[in-house]
């Protein structure tokens, strides 16, 4: 039995979550209820595979990248620093110079897209806090096993050619997007972020909890 505090760090799909400007919106209809005479409560799931809380393939970006089934599933249990990040703009390598996070680690950046609310909201927002490209190469130097933000995107809005994701994930390291950090304090914890199992998926939807 698995001892420790536990953190959803998940929006729920519905009322929380944010579809990307472009992506399929996230859609749940009933097909049959009990109160409409069905033989049980039956519903129909339409989004896109980036909905909500999910993790980043390769595959996302490099035709023979990895993809999400590929990945060993120990691969999505990590130990996991979560970093309380000031910018209101980015995230920059110069708020990175004392965090201490070991190679093939989990970094989760909080910033307020968490604290202010943004991420829970359900509504696009245009000027949410980025990793930059110069944080993404920190992160890589840092030899991370995988890089976290609490928006439904890591790259700044509008951003040609995606460089972010594609520094990344060229590295094979998945990111995991769309968490909410609100209530979880700085600091060291375990990170479960199962996938589904989508063949041939580029990204998959997730539940993420930290453990301390």
């Amino acid at each position: 039995m698995l001892h420790g505090k536990f953190y959803d760090i998940s929006v729920s799909l519905g009322h929380e979550s944010i579809d990307f400007p472009g992506d399929t919106p996230y859609q749940r209809k009933m097909v049959q209820t009990l109160e409409d005479g069905g033989d049980c409560n039956l519903s129909e799931i339409t989004m896109s595979a980036h909905a909500g809380t999910h993790l980043d393939a390769p595959f996302h970006f490099f035709s023979e990248g990895k993809t999400i089934d590929r990945f060993p599933v120990e691969r999505f249990v990590l130990s996991a620093l979560v970093v309380h990040v000031q910018n209101r703009v980015s995230i920059e390598p110069g708020e990175l110079e004392n965090v201490n996070v070991l190679p093939g680690e989990a970094i989760l950046f909080k910033t307020c897209n968490s604290t202010e609310g943004p991420i829970e909201k359900g509504v696009f927002e245009e000027g949410f806090v980025y990793l930059s490209e110069k944080g993404a190469d920190w992160c890589l130097q840092k030899g991370v096993g995988l890089v976290g933000i609490d928006y439904i995107s890591i790259e700044k809005y509008g951003s040609e050619g995606s460089p972010v994701h594609r520094k990344i994930l060229g590295r094979g390291i998945p990111i995991l997007e769309g968490v909410n950090l609100k209530s979880v304090p700085a600091g060291k914890y375990t990170l479960y972020c199962f996938p589904l199992k989508i063949g041939g998926g580029e990204g998959a939807p997730v539940r993420a909890v930290l453990m301390d």
